[in-house]
């Protein structure tokens, strides 16, 4: 198996710049995760490793290959798309080792790599069917076999999950980390749904109109994200931000009516700021008179209380036990002051 590195890589059409310079390693055997809004340059990138998209400038080397002209065919990597691509009139089996088939590969090996495959995958039982009569978690998953009979020294996966429902994409993703855990190969993995960067990731790349927000691993980035934008795009509900205003030594906030000592260094008195503060770290105040509750979701052992200021900022918090808000009263909150985060209004930057 083999890392992969991506050295100053730069994307072009025509005139149009979609990757700027992007700077990147992935080790050996790492599971990377790249997350992002739609158009921000996530699967033109896994293209570029996979030799799909041709790359403008820059490096990649796969191990210590440089594969940046190589056709794919040569790049020892296999990709699963968001798309199955089976072939209908075949089985299962058949479908599997077609591949390898047409690269001449003699048919003991075959039966050996597909054998494996289907053990690793649990395919047993479904190997003389054809794609119609699967599900589709078990296309997903004859997709996988498909890649992993190849042998590659990289994993790259396309939004694998994004045509599954909401109960396949959970049995999916333990799928594919169990997967990751057992053979231990580099992959690449796509998709703009945070929460299956979070529970796969080793290591996550954020990024943004073509550029690297920040990379880290995925309990690194929730709790000391670089900027606003990543500190709002990893977490779920997201993290909340209100206007505030540096007073020297206390932070202003319209919204909650008052001031707060923040344990940070604050900006010159009269700076504009965000103040981010996760969900989770709020509490109710149901003696308190600064907001209204809007909404409440009870999703059973945890619910959250969408609430409105009078400034009609809005501020969602996570409510645990028997105790829900009632919709339509007015509350308080009390928030933990050392986890709340600062950001520079005008930049974005986390201030520290």
């Amino acid at each position: 198996m083999s890392g992969v590195t991506l050295q100053d890589v730069i994307k072009r059409y025509s005139d149009v710049q979609v990757i700027h310079g992007v700077d990147l390693e992935i080790d050996d055997g790492e599971f990377c995760v790249f997350v992002g809004p739609s158009g921000c340059g996530k699967s033109t990138l896994l293209r570029m490793v996979a030799g799909l998209e041709e790359t403008t400038e820059g490096k990649i080397s796969i191990g210590s290959r440089d594969v940046t002209r190589m056709d794919p065919a040569q790049r020892g990597v296999a990709m699963v798309f968001q798309t199955y691509a089976l072939y209908p009139h075949m089985t299962v089996k058949d479908n599997m080792g077609f591949g390898l088939k047409m690269n001449g590969h003699p048919k003991a090996e075959i039966e050996k790599k597909v054998a494996e495959a289907t053990r690793i995958l649990k395919l047993e039982e479904y190997l003389s069917r054809k794609p119609a009569a699967l599900s589709g978690g078990q296309r997903q998953r004859v997709s996988i076999g498909r890649a992993i009979v190849r042998g590659p020294e990289v994993f790259l996966f396309d939004e694998p999950l994004s045509n599954l429902d909401a109960e396949l994409r959970v049995e999916m993703r333990v799928e594919i980390a169990r997967l990751h855990k057992e053979i231990g190969a580099t992959m690449i993995y796509v998709t703009h749904d945070q929460v299956e960067a979070m529970t796969l990731a080793d290591k996550i790349v954020v990024l943004r109109a073509g550029y690297i927000e920040q990379v880290g691993a995925p309990l690194d980035l929730y709790r000391d994200p670089n900027n606003k934008f990543v500190a709002g795009f990893i977490g779920s509900p997201a993290m909340n931000f209100l206007d505030g205003t540096s007073k020297g030594d206390t932070v202003e906030i319209p919204a909650l009516k008052g001031s707060f000592k923040l344990p940070m260094a604050l900006p010159a008195a009269g700076t504009p700021v965000t103040v981010g503060v996760r969900p989770e770290h709020i509490e109710i105040d149901t003696s308190g008179d600064t907001l209204s509750v809007d909404l409440t979701e009870a999703l059973g052992g945890v619910s959250y209380a969408y609430l409105v200021a009078d400034t009609g900022e809005k501020i969602i918090v996570e409510e645990r036990g028997d105790e829900r808000s009632v919709e339509g009263s007015r509350v308080g909150i009390k928030f933990e002051l050392e986890r709340t985060m600062l950001f520079d209004r005008e930049t974005e930057a986390r201030i520290r």
